[in-house]
């Protein structure tokens, strides 16, 4: 099941640094325009590639953004196919993040 968090509960999970894995999904250009900070990417274009590598407990909780919200659906749903049981995706991803004033790092 794929679970889904508010960019507010995002921000106090991030906070808390328990052992849960934050994941953007969207392309390295993306990234460099903004992202946040804490926040591992993992392009969806690379996540077949490149899943087993980075996520390696499939219990975790892993709570996946994107720009709005659909890529990040789409790369839980992928995960949830391959056996990963605690997903959850930002609503409205990094847009809401920036509506809501949060901080982003830009390079």
């Amino acid at each position: 099941m794929v679970s889904e968090c508010s960019v507010q509960e995002f921000k106090e999970k991030l906070a808390i640094h328990d052992n849960s894995q934050f994941i953007d999904c969207r392309e390295n250009e993306e990234w460099h325009e903004a992202h946040i900070e804490g926040v591992t990417l993992l392009p969806l274009s690379e996540l077949e590639a490149k899943f087993e590598s980075v996520l390696k407990d499939k219990n975790a909780a892993i709570i996946i953004h994107c720009r709005s919200g659909k890529r990040s659906m789409n790369a839980c749903m992928f995960l949830l196919s391959k056996g990963f049981t605690n997903l959850t995706n930002v609503e409205g991803g990094i847009m809401s993040w920036i509506q809501a004033g949060y901080p982003v790092v830009n390079k």
